[in-house]
């Protein structure tokens, strides 16, 4: 039976463990948000022996775009964007200490095994929401490539912004699961 969970960013390994694949959780606290465009920057600062504009252990990135903020709001529709366009750089921010992500749809064999062998947890946003996702954010500031627009780094305070964990630290995986019932039909 899945499970809710109110998590408190950052996130320590002894609680990516209480979390499994189908659990519903708000978190609340930082949240990085980057994109492909951030994510290329970010592996290839690495590459150049530079340090990353945020210290990434136990941290939180959502793949998220957002829109322009409106008048007296910190940002505008938030919606989340297709994970796998950041599969080629996650391996590497798990490594370095990333505790999780937050994105749609699957994620590759290289992903998943880094999951498991990190010890990290990658939650899923409920794609079309992506206006009242937005009101879980308190606060967005541009940490690093503000040419990027939209793709920058930035940080964002959120609060009980909900998700659902589709990748556990154990192997499972929420979208593998779902296709079962339907497998013998």
């Amino acid at each position: 039976m899945p499970a809710t969970h109110h998590l408190t960013t950052p996130l320590s390994r002894d609680i990516i463990r209480t979390l499994h694949a189908g659990d519903l959780v708000f978190i609340t606290g930082t949240v990085y948000a980057a994109r492909d465009a951030a994510h290329k920057r970010m592996i290839e600062a690495l590459d150049r022996g530079e340090s990353l504009p945020f210290d990434p252990v136990g941290q939180i990135i959502y793949y998220v775009g957002p829109t322009p903020a409106k008048p007296g709001k910190p940002i505008g529709s938030a919606g989340p964007t297709t994970s796998g366009r950041m599969d080629a750089y996650a391996p590497r921010l798990m490594e370095l200490g990333l505790a999780g992500m937050i994105g749609k749809g699957n994620r590759s064999k290289t992903v998943m095994d880094a999951i498991r062998n990190n010890v990290c947890v990658y939650f899923a946003a409920t794609g079309g929401a992506a206006a009242l996702i937005s009101r879980c954010i308190t606060s967005y500031t541009v940490l690093a490539w503000p040419e990027l627009g939209p793709e920058a780094l930035a940080v964002m305070t959120v609060e009980n912004f909900p998700a659902t964990v589709v990748a556990d630290c154990y192997g499972g995986d929420l979208y593998e699961e779902g296709k079962k019932p339907y497998q013998s039909i």
